[in-house]
């Protein structure tokens, strides 16, 4: 017996195979497809598929089909390259914050949700603070727009799948056309849904498959009594330009805008 065989773990193998197949698939699979790509019976999979849905590995999407969630994904941020963005984004948050005189914030999709996981406070009295840890919309926030815009149709979909902030919400069909544009262009620029006055400017820092792997969001106040703050088009400027540098150290090198 070869060391490969003396230590098999069927059950363990089974889960694996699925995940790495799913891996490569746009669109899901059926049950029996599955068993067809992997040489085995259906019958096989059925509650193995069953407990890495419940575990939150796989979704059913329409038509019985099985996809991969973005679970992996999730736990891959607590790995510490997603600790290490956050040690390459703090200064240059920080520089932002003192350039643009507004607070900004990164934010990914963990597991389900958009979740903050870095925030720079303004330098001055007034700012708009946002709690490390915080769960957020997908549909109506600078930062879910930009992580939808920049995702794949299929992660699109699971994203908002999976998301629990907005579940038994489809998504608007002014949303999908925007995200278009916000691609285009290379950010979104919207008024906030949440707090009135406020202007959120976000943008993608992009991964070296074009995909976003975070967003930064300023969300710009209007500092009326500060005559030389910078205004909304130079604070996209600026946030741009900081996404670009952050990309850059990310190994996207890609610009955007």
């Amino acid at each position: 017996m070869s060391d490969d065989d003396r230590y098999r773990a069927p059950a363990l193998d089974k889960g694996l195979d699925i995940l790495e197949l799913l891996a490569g698939i746009d669109g899901g699979l059926t049950q029996a497809e599955i068993g067809k790509r992997l040489d085995r019976s259906p019958n096989e999979f059925y509650r193995m598929l069953d407990r890495l849905q419940k575990r939150g590995y796989v979704t059913r999407l329409e038509g019985d089909r099985f996809a991969l969630t973005l679970k992996l994904f999730g736990i891959s941020q607590l790995h510490p390259p997603t600790r290490r963005l956050v040690s390459y984004a703090t200064p240059l948050m920080r520089e932002l914050a003192i350039r643009t005189r507004q607070a900004n914030q990164l934010t990914v999709f963990d597991r389900g949700q958009v979740v903050v996981i870095a925030q720079q406070e303004a330098p001055g009295y007034w700012g708009i603070s946002v709690r490390v840890g915080s769960h957020i919309s997908l549909y109506d926030t600078g930062s879910g727009h930009v992580l939808l815009a920049f995702s794949t149709e299929e992660q699109r979909r699971v994203m908002v799948a999976e998301n629990p902030l907005d579940a038994g919400r489809e998504m608007p069909p002014s949303l999908a056309s925007r995200l278009d544009r916000i691609r285009e262009q290379g950010y979104e620029s919207m008024p906030s849904a949440q707090t009135a006055g406020v202007f959120n400017l976000s943008a993608p820092v992009m991964a070296g498959d074009g995909a976003a792997i975070a967003a930064l969001t300023v969300p710009y106040l209007p500092l009326v009594n500060v005559p030389d703050a910078p205004d909304l088009s130079d604070c996209t400027h600026m946030l741009l330009d900081t996404c670009r540098t952050l990309s850059s150290m990310a190994g996207a090198g890609v610009e955007t805008g």
